[in-house]
């Protein structure tokens, strides 16, 4: 991530931090905000116990995710990069003897990420900025209440704008806004922990207590879980493949090293950003109040103790959710030029469904986009999982190679982690 293994000759688009900035940009958004709010009102403070587990367990998926999508991935005449978890399926199930089984789970995955970026990280980001803006700009009888296709087409023209310059456009984007609005949303996090520090310790007990409770009124231990991992996924991508499909243009010879990169988004996003939106949501209290939920819930817990704080909310979920628009965007264009063709007609028509489904998007309820959402992310974790297992003993084989790669430069006579000390790629 530091940049000590970057080697420009190296085939790709982008550095390695910025391949994990724009992965990270889709990771850390409204998952970290409403997605955690959503699984507490739903599965109860347990649900949070859950969602650590699923992202420490996401580090390790996350790394074989990525360390697959540099491996199978196709550099174009023109340079740029098409990967993912379409291309590892394909081509390793190939290398397998199944290619019938590849091609259909390929297809099948590709379909099934299409149409999440639609829903998932589009409409929903989308709708959830919308909300949080509005409530701070007069309500629903105010310019912008009345006018939800003016703050939609605003923000599918900033997209459609940055994402015709591809993937080095979004990477130049994305390494500027992932650390600010990391920055500017963990401060605010701290700021409410620590006016609640003597909460704390209750806090957490209130988490591992839920977390195997058998109170059937907030699900209950099932309940806790299902909402854990579910939002998990949702929040860190970690199981469904998608992160691969950034991770694959960063310019390396080792698919392993985008690998390691990779599996720090799971712990940065949901065993840290989207634990301290839980525990000021679980200090506060909020989560008792009925007819709370999503964005609305975690706007009422930190405005206990920072009253201006829906304002600086609606400045990070705009951050949050633009940046992750713009990476969706980019991954459904993969998506869909694996189903049919890369072609300019293929990428001008997802780009014209795209950007009309995000003005949709702030006109649309709720309810009907996370159930949609929900149902997406198990469609893509499927077939991905049963790629992950089958492809195993190359993922383990590229981790050894990376790591005789790293051991061998250790022990060059004055060696230093620099470019031109890169061995190249050993078949």
């Amino acid at each position: 991530m530091r940049g000590d293994f970057n080697d420009p000759r190296a085939p790709g688009e982008v550095t390695h931090f910025q391949a994990l900035t724009s992965a990270l940009s889709v990771t850390v958004g409204l998952g970290n905000i409403s997605g955690v709010a959503i699984a507490i009102a739903i599965g109860g403070p347990g649900a949070v116990f859950w969602m650590i587990v699923a992202g420490c367990l996401g580090m390790a998926t996350k790394f074989a995710e990525c360390t697959l999508g540099v491996k199978y991935r196709t550099v174009h005449d023109d340079g740029t990069v098409s990967g993912g978890p379409m291309h590892y399926i394909r081509r390793g199930f190939a290398d397998k003897g199944l290619p019938r089984l590849g091609l259909f789970l390929a297809g099948f995955i590709a379909l099934a990420i299409t149409l999440a970026t639609f829903v998932s990280t589009n409409m929903y980001q989308v709708n959830q900025i919308y909300a949080q803006v509005v409530s701070v700009t007069g309500g629903e009888q105010a310019f912008l209440g009345r006018n939800g296709w003016l703050f939609g087409g605003l923000i599918a023209l900033m997209v459609g704008i940055i994402v015709s310059g591809g993937m080095q456009s979004i990477g130049r984007t994305t390494e500027k806004l992932v650390p600010l609005m990391g920055i500017i949303y963990v401060s605010a996090s701290l700021m409410v922990l620590f006016v609640n520090y003597d909460r704390i310790p209750a806090a957490f007990g209130i988490i591992v207590d839920s977390a195997f409770s058998l109170d059937s009124v907030s699900g209950g231990i099932w309940g806790a879980m299902t909402q854990g991992f579910i939002r998990a996924m949702t929040s860190s991508e970690a199981g469904m493949g998608t992160a691969a499909i950034a991770h694959a243009t960063a310019k390396t010879r080792y698919p392993a090293a985008e690998g390691y990169v990779a599996l720090l988004e799971p712990f940065i996003d949901t065993v840290i950003i989207c634990t301290m939106t839980a525990l000021v949501i679980i200090v506060t209290g909020t989560y008792t109040q009925e007819g709370l939920s999503g964005v609305a819930l975690t706007s009422a817990a930190y405005e206990t103790v920072l009253p201006w704080f829906p304002v600086v909310l609606a400045v990070c979920l705009l951050l949050f959710g633009f940046s992750t628009i713009l990476v969706a965007c980019y991954y459904g264009l993969k998506a869909s030029s694996m189903l049919f063709g890369n072609h300019r007609l293929v990428r001008g028509l997802y780009l014209a469904i795209f950007l009309t489904l995000t003005v949709a998007g702030a006109l649309l309820k709720l309810d009907l986009i996370v159930n949609l959402m929900d149902t997406l992310v198990v469609l893509i974790c499927i077939p991905n999982i049963i790629g992950l297992i089958m492809l195993s003993s190359v993922i383990r084989d590229e981790r050894r190679r990376f790591l005789e790669h790293v051991a061998s430069r250790n022990h060059e006579p004055g060696s230093g982690h620099t470019a031109s000390r890169l061995s190249p790629l050993r078949k």
